[in-house]
């Protein structure tokens, strides 16, 4: 088995091989938990791309990876589940509506760890 392996399990448009090998390499994207320690970071959508991750090296050996790609082309990556699911519920009511949206994504404070912050995002 490979040390290290990553693989596109879902995305929100018909990807080509060439637009699925650079999606598999997160190594230029902007992080947005370090991003988002300067300031909200706003996003225009492009398309995303949810990435499985096997990593013998880690701690947790598989996990997820959410990639983003603005209109910009800057490539967006983070493992917050509450980012994803803030932004999937946004997407999912914008799908196909033909309007213009934008994303801010944002840090708030943890009602359940004192000191914490978490990932999340809403619609501009």
């Amino acid at each position: 088995m490979e040390s290290y392996s990553v693989s596109v399990i879902e995305s929100s448009k018909e990807l080509s091989a060439k637009e699925r090998v650079a999606c598999k390499d997160t190594t230029g994207c902007t992080g947005l938990d370090d991003a988002t320690h300067l300031e909200d970071v706003i996003i225009d959508p492009d398309f995303w791309v949810r990435l499985s991750v096997h990593n013998e090296k880690s701690k947790d050996k598989d996990y997820e990876k959410f990639l983003i790609v603005a209109k910009d082309g800057t490539r967006y990556v983070t493992g917050s589940k509450s980012f994803v699911s803030a932004f999937m519920d946004i997407v999912s009511e914008m799908d196909g509506t033909g309007e213009e949206y934008a994303i801010k994504v944002y840090r708030m404070p943890s009602k359940n760890y004192s000191g914490k912050e978490f990932l999340t995002c809403s619609i501009v």
